[in-house]
């Protein structure tokens, strides 16, 4: 009876050990086919995204603080604050799910997500995001900080034109309309898979139209419809600290690697790419502006030295991984020349009043490097466009990118600025501009008699 129990029972056995040994080897498939991000991609996007975050604090405030007149510096430096915290938690609440987030149905699907990541709903600590490479991912909250800094340096470059007259009120209700209206839209179009502009292949690696010209143009826009600061072209507006403006410089160009071989979204050859650029681009730049200031007549100055290395770096942001270093070489040398030029002669010319040169080197430099990135993606310099890369082709579609952002950034800035007139009164009165922002708006001197 034994045996014959033995023999009917052997084979389930048998089948039941097969199952249970098959089990986590299918198991083990199953979790390969999942793609897990590596730790170190994680790390280096972790590092980048904290190096934009001291591109803005304190970068950009030491930088823009010492062109200010000492009575504005406090000023200054807290509206780029208040703006990168108030951009920080729109980012959080509305702005990631409508610049990258799943996408709507209909016609708004080119220039906008939809809403189902509103206060990143559907984000948990094992969420992915997608990179540039095929089953490579990092965590969807370090992708979703990153793309936040951006957003917030791109708020903060605009306040360069409008700084030592703005009141601190309307650039709040500026940031919290200008935000949805004019950075989600033009970011999502450049950078999101479904955009109008990624589909047509336009090249922005790390934010050329995306936050320069977006920020230049809109720097523009604001400082015209503000009007211009009293003494304006009579009185000396001179920087009150080249030191500190230098320092801020020096912070800009450290976390800008962070701005472009983080772009990359993977710690790999682009990346070192992407870096190699943001050191030629830059140096280029900055000894192009002071030779031409030299050719100008003048004794090449620290200024100078400080806009050429901010010139640079925002040429190369949309080639830093689209080019090779003698082409990124040449953008910022091109790119240097053209913004004295925008600074020194067509400001002059047309009489508006950019306080901190936004426009000047954020929207001029980003036009040049917007279309420059065409020129140098070519392989004949450098680049890494393919042997057949049709350049004329691409030169359109960068043009239409430019054209269209131009536009789009214009039309936004001014809307939002007309609401935060109606809302808050837009601008000082002039015993407050006289006196100093410092004071008027804050209760606070930076520095103390």
């Amino acid at each position: 009876m034994t045996r014959i129990l033995t023999k009917l029972l052997a084979p389930a056995v048998l089948a039941g050990l097969a199952l249970m040994t098959a089990a986590p080897v299918v198991a083990q498939e199953a979790a390969a086919a999942i793609p897990v991000p590596d730790k170190g991609d994680t790390a280096w996007m972790m590092v980048s995204t904290l190096l934009v975050l001291l591109m803005i604090l304190p970068g950009l405030q030491l930088f823009y603080g010492g062109l200010t007149r000492s009575k504005n510096m406090l000023s200054s430096m807290t509206q780029i604050g208040a703006a990168t915290c108030l951009v920080m938690l729109l980012w959080v609440v509305f702005g990631y799910s409508m610049a990258f987030g799943p996408d709507m149905d209909g016609a708004l699907k080119p220039f906008i997500a939809g809403f189902d990541r509103l206060f990143l709903s559907g984000i948990a600590p094992d969420s992915t995001a997608a990179t540039f490479t095929k089953d490579v991912v990092i965590p969807e909250y370090v992708f979703v900080c990153f793309q936040m800094t951006f957003a917030a340096i791109t708020a903060s470059l605009v306040l360069g034109s409008v700084v030592e007259r703005i009141k601190f009120s309307a650039v709040m209700v500026f940031t919290l309309v200008w935000l949805p209206l004019v950075y989600l839209p033009i970011a999502h179009m450049v950078w999101a898979a479904s955009g109008l502009f990624f589909v047509m292949g336009a090249l922005d690696f790390a934010g050329g139209t995306v936050v320069h010209i977006n920020a230049g143009v809109s720097a523009l826009v604001a400082a015209l419809i503000l009007g211009k600061r009293l003494g304006f072209g009579k009185d000396t507006l001179a920087p009150h600290s080249l030191t500190l403006t230098l320092v801020g410089t020096g912070m800009l160009w450290v976390g800008w690697f962070g701005f472009n071989a983080g772009s990359a979204l993977e710690a790999n050859g682009s990346a070192a790419l992407a870096m190699i650029n943001t050191f030629v681009a830059t140096a280029a730049a900055a000894l192009a502006w002071l030779a031409t200031e030299k050719l100008a007549g003048h004794k090449p100055s620290s200024l100078g030295l400080a806009s050429g290395i901010i010139a640079g770096l925002v040429a190369v942001t949309p080639a830093a991984g689209n080019a090779g270093p003698l082409g990124a070489m040449g953008l910022g040398a091109v790119a240097a020349v053209l913004c004295y030029l925008a600074v020194s002669v067509l400001k002059p010319k047309l009489g508006y009043d950019d306080s901190l040169d936004a426009f000047g080197i954020h929207g001029i430099g980003g036009i040049v490097g917007a279309i420059g990135t065409a020129v140098v993606y070519s392989p004949a310099l450098g680049g890494p466009g393919a042997a057949d890369y049709d350049m004329g082709e691409k030169i359109v579609v960068q043009l239409l990118a430019v054209g269209t952002t131009i536009v789009w950034a214009a039309i936004g800035t001014a809307i939002a600025i007309f609401i935060a007139k109606a809302v808050t009164g837009l601008r000082v009165s002039a015993d407050v501009e006289r006196e100093g922002l410092d004071l008027g708006e804050h209760g606070e001197r930076a520095y103390n008699p």
